[in-house]
């Protein structure tokens, strides 16, 4: 069987980029679809920090109050631990925003909050389990997307398709976008540690690369960064692992003693871009058009800029009719100039956060600078937590 479905907008993938676009602009009127491959947002793994912007924005939405009362867990500073050397990384209680802090929630809560409310727009629509296959082409001019669904073949056109479904998006692809950029030189591992009532651990550790833990409540979440190309799932990478861990935290290699491949999941890191994020009936934002690095978490705070910025622009063109390509370059003026900026900053840290170091090695210059001159946290709290722009639903 096939379906057909017309929109002012067709939105692929539900992210924090795609559900976000979606929702502004079916707040602004205009007829918003939505399409999502997978049945749920229940996967492990994925970006979870919620930036103080980000927590701005929701306060503009009158959101804060639902996002707040699902688990989530909030830190004004970002501490870490090298080789046993307690500093400070980034502090957010001088921010100018209502909250200053940095909170840590399961994506897939933070997007069925936004997946709710959404729902209680008329002009919104989310399309679950159907994955993007193809673009239509009408007159020069990408007209909508075909899709596969549980029911069959899907047709949605629309005036705009905007491509916020990942690195690895399917749209982007199909219209022939392809991005550049330099190889990332780090991966990272992600696995579960089981926990123990009452047990910590500093939230970044380094010094055998680096480990960090995001606590879960009944289990620690691990992100330990490891050099690009190094894991390969065999034994010897999993025993390599656990010593890396051991020389960063022992406690931990305890916890980690038992930890096999298959208990690892591997994020291959890329710093890429698109030198054009769009073409005539389509815009890519978010990881579809900048791939970032899970340094500094902000990834998901830079897809919301895009996602903000997308809306506010593009919310009044598809009223009056369809989007141009000079409507659709100023989304990517506003928005490449953080992705780049944010980007090169990432791979700058490439280095520090991969560097091995036995104990009682002097600490790396910048670190011995966020030690020395605290008032430099306050600086890159404001990057981390603000962002390069910021973006609003009331400019």
């Amino acid at each position: 069987m096939n379906s057909t479905y017309e929109a002012d907008c067709v939105v692929v993938g539900g992210g924090p980029a795609g559900l976000m676009t979606g929702f502004l602009l079916a707040r602004s009127g205009v007829e918003t679809i939505v399409v999502e491959k997978h049945a749920d947002f229940l996967r492990d793994f994925r970006g979870d920090t919620i930036h103080p912007s980000t927590q701005e924005l929701l306060v503009e939405l009158g959101l804060l109050d639902d996002f707040l009362s699902r688990p989530h867990a909030d830190v004004t500073k970002v501490t870490m631990s090298w080789n046993g050397v307690e500093l400070t990384l980034a502090d957010f209680s001088h921010l100018p925003t209502r909250r200053k802090l940095l909170s840590f929630m399961p994506q897939w809560d933070f997007l069925d909050m936004i997946a709710d409310a959404s729902a209680q727009v008329p002009a919104f629509r989310l399309i679950r389990s159907t994955q993007v296959t193809d673009v239509i082409r009408e007159g020069g001019r990408i007209a909508g997307v075909t899709a596969s669904g549980p029911d069959g073949e899907v047709t949605l056109k629309a005036k705009l398709v905007i491509g916020a479904d990942g690195r690895d998006s399917s749209v982007r692809a199909a219209a022939g976008l392809s991005p550049v950029g330099a190889a990332a030189a780090m991966d990272v591992l992600w696995f579960r540690l089981a926990k123990s009532p009452g047990e910590t651990y500093p939230f970044i550790q380094a010094g055998a690369g680096m480990i960090i833990t995001i606590d879960r409540d009944d289990f620690f979440q691990i992100a330990h960064v490891i050099p690009a190309g190094s894991w390969s799932g065999t034994d010897s990478d999993v025993q390599l692992m656990k010593q890396r861990i051991m020389h960063i935290s022992p406690r931990m290699a305890e916890a980690a003693a038992d930890i096999t491949a298959d208990d690892v999941h591997v994020l291959r890191v890329r710093l890429e871009r698109l030198r054009r994020w769009y073409e005539d009936g389509l815009l890519c934002i978010g990881d579809a058009a900048h791939a970032m690095s899970p340094a500094g978490g902000v990834g998901i705070n830079l897809a919301i800029q895009d996602a903000v910025a997308a809306a506010r622009l593009l919310a009044p063109v598809l009223q009056r009719g369809v989007p141009t390509p000079a409507a659709l370059k100023r989304v990517q003026r506003r928005r490449s100039f953080p992705a780049r900026v944010t980007q090169r900053v990432q791979r700058t840290l490439q280095g520090p956060l991969l560097a091995s170091h036995a104990p009682g090695t002097p600490l790396p210059l910048p670190l011995r600078l966020l030690r020395n001159v605290p008032v430099l946290s306050r600086l890159t709290g404001r990057f981390v937590g603000l962002g390069i722009r910021r973006e609003s639903t009331l400019s």
